[in-house]
């Protein structure tokens, strides 16, 4: 594709950022229509992308507000006792300042929803040939979009937010708390905390982790650490604390080159990264975990600048590992109080 033409439209849509990306999207576009793809294929391309840019704007305003995303099932009903444990985990995040994602759908999505209240909360609907979708509380605000795909819901339900809260359900449920697991567990997505919330007396979770431990971990399929990816309760006050503590100290990651920078409130003492080198020498490749000023790359981005970091050659086979070194910069006697 012309290079020229590519700057006159990136210029006709009055793009001034990310020229560059913008460029292989159009030149994308551009290659397909010489590749006679199957139009089949063509609408697919074209509905997820347009499912995705209408999310992308549903967002935007929101960017800079830690979210939740809560995972259950459409046909909970409101007398079921887990429908209270939703509303009353999205009312006691939203009090803390959370925006609460969900579905936008019925059931856990819909007691979410009432929890935080509609101000505080933001929808990813799914159309269904066999079942009404959209008649939660968000149906019909602009706090809410809808999607025809499966992959453009859960790719929004994952990538906006800072925590996750899954209460049992069917296939889907199970479906988006186990793809959730697998990005984390190979490093495809940020870290974040999940927790499986049940109500007292039921076993749901904890029998899913039976399967876990005994057909996973025991023949290793998944590594021993790797149950430390979630935390399983009961209590919705123990679940508020899981997600907010996640964050108390730990505030992200950002790679520069083969290097990962993790970011922290508080600044660690010689002291704490000695014995955090030797805790978790493992999760370095080189063995090694240093305190550093912020590298050239997030200078030039003027990207949180403020925070305190940490350096190492991250092994992203240790998920779970790095989960357990997240709660350990979370409990430093450096880590600011929550």
């Amino acid at each position: 594709m012309d290079r020229e033409l590519v700057r006159k439209l990136l210029v006709e849509a009055g793009a001034t950022r990310n020229r560059d990306v913008l460029a292989d999207i159009l030149r994308t576009a551009y290659d397909l229509a010489g590749d006679d793809a199957d139009r089949l294929d063509l609408k697919i391309t074209r509905d997820a992308l347009r499912e995705m840019r209408a999310a992308y704007r549903l967002f935007a305003p929101y960017r800079d507000v830690r979210k939740v995303t809560v995972f259950g099932s459409a046909r909970t009903l409101r007398t079921d006792p887990l429908y209270d444990h939703a509303k009353a985990l999205a009312s006691e995040l939203a009090d803390n300042g959370w925006f609460v994602v969900t579905g936008a759908g019925p059931g856990i999505m819909a007691a979410a929803t009432e929890g935080a209240g509609p101000e505080r909360s933001l929808g990813v609907t799914i159309r269904l040939p066999f079942e009404d979708t959209s008649v939660g509380p968000l149906s019909g605000s602009d706090r809410v979009v809808s999607m025809k795909y499966f992959f453009t819901r859960k790719l929004m339900l994952m990538k906006e937010s800072s925590g996750f809260v899954s209460l049992p359900g069917g296939f889907g449920t199970l479906d988006e708390t186990l793809e959730l697991l697998t990005l984390l567990q190979t490093g495809k997505a940020t870290p974040a905390p999940v927790v499986l919330l049940d109500v007292p007396g039921q076993t749901y979770w904890q029998g899913w982790e039976t399967f876990v431990r005994d057909e996973l971990v025991g023949p290793g399929w998944v590594a021993p650490h790797d149950v430390d990816l979630y935390t399983i309760t009961d209590s919705v006050d123990e679940a508020v604390d899981a997600i907010r503590g996640f964050w108390r100290n730990y505030q992200g990651i950002r790679w520069v080159g083969d290097r990962l920078v993790i970011r922290l409130r508080g600044e660690p003492a010689d002291a704490e990264v000695a014995a955090l080198a030797e805790e978790f020498a493992d999760v370095a490749s080189d063995g090694g975990i240093e305190r550093t000023a912020p590298l050239a790359a997030e200078v030039s981005d003027d990207d949180s600048l403020h925070l305190h970091r940490l350096i190492l050659t991250y092994d992203v086979r240790k998920g779970g590992r790095f989960r357990e070194m997240i709660r350990a910069l979370n409990g430093l006697a450096s880590a600011p109080p929550l």
